[in-house]
């Protein structure tokens, strides 16, 4: 069942030719954080490209509530900052909905300004625990009251007198990391994060454009990040790279459909990030990257795919696994076009994440007609090679928007139609994908 009610069946067929630009969604990891940081600083700060999805209308609502001005104007989202430290006292209960980055980045901006500030999401994010990010805040001297477990409604009392705080995080995350920043720069002196297996660093790049004073060091700890507090952040005009995990469908699709020629502008290629397209290079997909630039402190391209009829197996690096995990579904369905093994270790988080992706991947590539070999934390596909996937089989979503696209995108290169039980789930991440892979040609939509 998809989230509003009755499952919405797809269906995609064997198409030739996919032509023209896909204008993916904008990353949401550097939504939220270019429309905090902007609350954050002095002045205005322009915004384009914003991914306009709940979750980050969720953060723009609470910046308001904070007291910055946030307002779009044409395509242009304008935040009128009140200064680190300058933070006003909500009048009501911050509701951050489904976002557990815009509840835990808020908390962590607002912990070293003496203010009191209630936080709830929806039931999803109300099972989630906030403790991973309510202990490194108690250092600074914030106090956390929430449910048992630590979980929302929370309110958060902030710090009177903040201190500077070290910090080595126990598990890799980046919101972790990133609230601990946000909470160290109304902090005197300097805060540091210690990571023993690095995350994404957009928090840290996003920082450093905003004017703050952060260094990143790697040690025998692990990779050490200092930042020095009190700063007063400018304003910056950001344009918000596309997201790479969304790129990932049209550029997979180009690579497998024959005769396309596919352009994906204004890509994020964070190496954090991106560890796919370089995969997909690897095989030796005809996948370029056009116009390198930097935006926001960001690597940006124009990715241009174009179908690759001899994609050979590969052993994909375990050590890649954090930079694309979000991407080992549709990869495995490219897979399934190359000649040869694709090997897939490191992989175990696939296994907790909306769905069990690998079991869902393989399964579903399975009864279209791939062998697939799996282990606890590593997968195989047995490559047919292009021309020669039977698809015909219909494969469950299991409420997972990666899931329900990676088969869509392979039924466009299968002999027979594929089937998706439930495309519902795509709205949360993607909600244009219907309407943008039809208009570079591919014949996929909903079945009556």
């Amino acid at each position: 069942m998809s989230s509003h009610g009755d499952p919405i069946p797809m269906i995609a067929r064997k198409s030739a030719g996919l032509k023209g630009e896909a204008n993916v969604p904008g990353d949401k990891s550097i939504s939220h954080r270019s429309l905090i940081l902007g609350a954050m600083a002095v002045g205005e700060t322009k915004v384009t490209g914003l991914l306009e999805g709940q979750d980050v209308l969720d953060t723009a609502k609470a910046m308001q509530a904070f007291g910055a001005e946030v307002e779009k104007r044409g395509d242009t989202w304008h935040v009128h900052g009140v200064g680190v430290g300058g933070f006003a006292e909500p009048g009501n209960v911050i509701d951050c909905g489904n976002s557990g980055t815009g509840v835990r980045l808020i908390m962590g901006a607002m912990a070293t300004t003496p203010i009191t500030a209630t936080f709830t999401g929806d039931a999803s994010l109300n099972k989630r625990p906030m403790a991973r990010v309510t202990d490194p805040l108690a250092l600074f001297g914030a106090r956390a009251y929430g449910r048992s477990g630590g979980r929302l409604p929370m309110t958060i009392v902030g710090a009177a007198d903040a201190i500077p705080v070290r910090y080595a995080t126990p598990v890799p995350s980046a919101q972790v990391k990133s609230a601990v920043l946000l909470a160290g720069l109304n902090a005197p002196g300097e805060t540091v994060v210690i990571e023993r297996e690095a995350t994404r660093d957009h928090s840290e790049r996003m920082l450093t454009g905003f004017g703050a004073q952060v260094t990143t060091e790697e040690t025998d700890e692990g990779r050490v990040i200092t930042l020095v507090g009190q700063p007063e952040l400018k304003p910056q005009t950001i344009i918000v790279p596309r997201d790479p995990s969304s790129a990932a469908f049209p550029v997979c699709a180009a690579l497998i459909t024959e005769g396309s020629d596919v352009l994906v502008p204004n890509i994020g290629l964070n190496p954090t990030r991106a560890g796919l397209f370089f995969t997909l290079q690897e095989m030796g997909a005809e996948l370029t990257f056009e116009n390198m630039r930097e935006e926001g402190g960001e690597p940006v391209a124009d990715l241009r795919a174009k179908f690759s009829p001899n994609l050979k197996g590969i052993e994909v690096p375990a050590e890649r696994a954090a930079s694309m995990i979000d991407e080992y579904p549709v990869l495995s369905v490219v897979a399934a076009f190359a000649q040869g093994k694709t090997h897939m270790p490191g992989v175990k988080e696939l296994r907790v994440k909306e769905s069990d992706r690998i079991d869902a991947m393989a399964t579903g590539l399975r009864l279209n007609g791939v062998e697939v070999d799996e282990g606890e934390d590593w997968w195989t596909v047995h490559g047919r090679g292009f021309g020669d996937v039977k698809g015909g089989a219909t494969a469950q979503s299991h409420l997972d928007h990666r899931i329900a696209m990676s088969f869509l995108v392979m039924g466009l290169a299968t002999e027979e139609p594929v089937r998706v039980d439930d495309g519902g789930p795509i709205a949360t991440s993607f909600p244009i994908f219907e309407n943008l892979m039809t208009s570079l040609g591919a014949d996929l939509g909903r079945e009556a």
